[in-house]
Formats: C-alpha cells, structure tokens, sequence
C-alpha cells in the first residue's frame, strides 16, 4: 500500500523534494509511436512550459527537471513562508490564476464590501488556499492534470494519461540534493537521447549553461546562491560554476565514446565529501538505489522520528555512498 504523502512531507526536515510522474501508456505518449512513426515530441514542450508557468503561481520553486519521453523528473523547493508572508488579496490572485474561485472570492477581488459572514467564509477559503499553494500534492495536480486533459482531447480519447500517484523522495541534505539533481538534469544522457547536457532538450540544466553563457541565471528556477555562509540569500547552496562542471564531466564519463575523469579534488564533491566513484553510482542509480527519503544517517534519523516512522529506509544505502 502506498504510503500517504503527508508521511512523506516534513517541511521542518527539508523544503526540498524530488517528485517523478510517469505515463500509464508508457511507449510513446510523450515520444514517438513505433507504430505509426507519429511524434508526440511537442508534449515535453507543454511539460516544460506549464511546469515553469506553476513555479511563478506556487510558493514552490522548481530546482531542475528533465522531460523525458514516458515521464518527468523534478526537484522542487517548498517556500512555506512565503505563502505565510502572502496578503489575503495576493494570495487570491494567485489561486485565480489556477482556477476561476468561487462567487465570494470575485466579489472580493472585485472590491465589493462583505458582510460579516462572508468574511468569516472568505477567511477559512484563503486559509485553505495558502495552505494549497505550499502543497507539492496540489502543485502536481495542477501541473498533471492540464497536460493529461490537452493529450486526451489530442487524442480523441478518455482515461488515465498519468499514472495515479506521482512518486516523491524527501532530499534531507545538501549532498543528496546535488546528487539528485546531477541525476535528473543527466538523464537525457544516461538515455542517449543527449550527447551533452547543453543539447538536452527539455531540461533544467540546458536552460542555466543557456543563461550562465551570458552572466545570468534563469529567472524560472530557484537560483544557485553559492556556498552556505553568513547572511547567505535564499537559493541553493551551491557554486553554479561548480555544478556545471560536474554535470558536464559526470556526462562525459557516462559516455562510452567520451573521455572523462572526476577527481576528487572537483570544489563540490570535496566540500559535499562525496567519492568520485559513489558520485557516479548516485548519477546514474540514485532512483534505484533509493526508495523514498535520502540523506546522511543524522538527517534521516531526525526525518523518520518527526513523522514517526520506524524504519529507516535507505540507510544502509545512503551511509555507503554518502559516507
């Protein structure tokens, strides 16, 4: 039996969360018939682009993805305050960004005066909202549901286009969430339907080589803040210099017609102390190796005893590759 989302969601452990959603009819949905030989390739478009669109409406940041050809990877960063600092009003036109509201909230969005009671229900309505807009539960909903209505109505067809649950893992620590998100932005790779990562389409990491080429970084997804410090501003924690050059070499060494080498004097995996060689494990089988929560033994400790879990998943795992 699946386990309920809410024991797998601890936002006072981590904010960070890495959730994959695969196609029920897994051949081609996304890709290319075998069959008929039609293209499905302009659906990871739609992926991609109401992914990033949902990043600006949630209290939630996408970190990296990678829309493959039968399912998604993504890393998401739950901004919790955020949607707690949010006035009722900004709160409302967010949530009517994603669905028309009810009669109570035009009204108020309209400026019309409310009685008594009708605050009182427009209070608990924005109460649940702001709760919604935080919810990485809600977030894939939205995000699941409109590319599975717009592939259905393609099609001509009812049904299912998703599986039923999307799958999450909780990434309790920064060494788990560089390897994650090394992981997603690679797969393309690892599938060799990518030579490097600059040329992978529909990813995250293709989109930050992309602005990082001219001095910046993508306005769409949580922002690379650099090493953790004092007064540290909100992003990841991490040298986006650094991970670009991982990610590049870690590619290079998945290829069998490339040459590539991983020192374990590379800044990050220093710093992380991650051996080059359970580096390249975590890259390539981190969703195999792993099932659910990923961390060092203290984090997931600390994770399993707040949702009062018993076992502690991945353990074993996580102390011979993370050290």
């Amino acid at each position: 039996m699946p386990t309920a989302r809410k024991r797998q969601v601890s936002l006072s452990d981590t904010k960070y969360y890495h959730c994959i959603s695969r196609c029920v009819r897994r051949a081609f949905l996304c890709g290319q018939d075998r069959l008929t030989g039609q293209s499905y390739e302009h659906r990871r478009d739609w992926v991609e682009e109401k992914l990033l669109a949902l990043g600006k409406v949630f209290c939630i940041e996408v970190c990296g993805y990678a829309v493959m050809s039968n399912h998604t990877h993504i890393v998401l960063y739950v901004d919790d305050k955020k949607a707690q600092r949010l006035t009722d009003r900004a709160i409302v036109i967010r949530w009517h960004k994603l669905f028309k509201g009810n009669w109570l909230t035009q009204k108020y969005i309209h400026g019309d005066e409310l009685s008594e009671s009708e605050r009182s229900m427009l209070d608990a309505d924005i109460s649940e909202f702001r709760i919604r807009l935080a919810s990485i539960s809600w977030f894939m909903r939205v995000l699941n549901e409109d590319i599975a209505r717009r592939a259905n109505k393609e099609d001509g067809c009812t049904g299912r286009f998703w599986e039923g649950r999307f799958k999450s893992q909780a990434l309790l620590d920064e060494a788990a969430l560089a390897a994650c998100m090394a992981y997603v932005d690679l797969n393309p790779i690892r599938a060799k339907m990518a030579d490097t990562p600059e040329f992978s389409d529909f990813t995250s990491i293709k989109k930050r080589i992309e602005c990082a080429r001219q001095g910046k970084q993508p306005k769409s997804l949580r922002r690379f803040a650099g090493n953790p410090r004092a007064n540290m501003p909100s992003g990841l924690p991490f040298e986006l210099t650094y991970y670009i050059q991982l990610v590049e070499l870690t590619g290079r060494c998945m290829r069998a017609d490339k040459r590539g080498y991983i020192s374990d004097s590379q800044p990050l995996l220093a710093r992380l102390q991650i051996e080059p060689e359970n580096w390249l494990k975590l890259t390539t089988r981190f969703t195999k190796v792993f099932h659910g929560a990923v961390g060092r033994k203290q984090a997931m400790t600390d994770y399993c005893e707040r949702l009062g879990k018993k076992r502690r998943t991945n353990l074993d795992q996580c102390e011979r590759l993370f050290g």
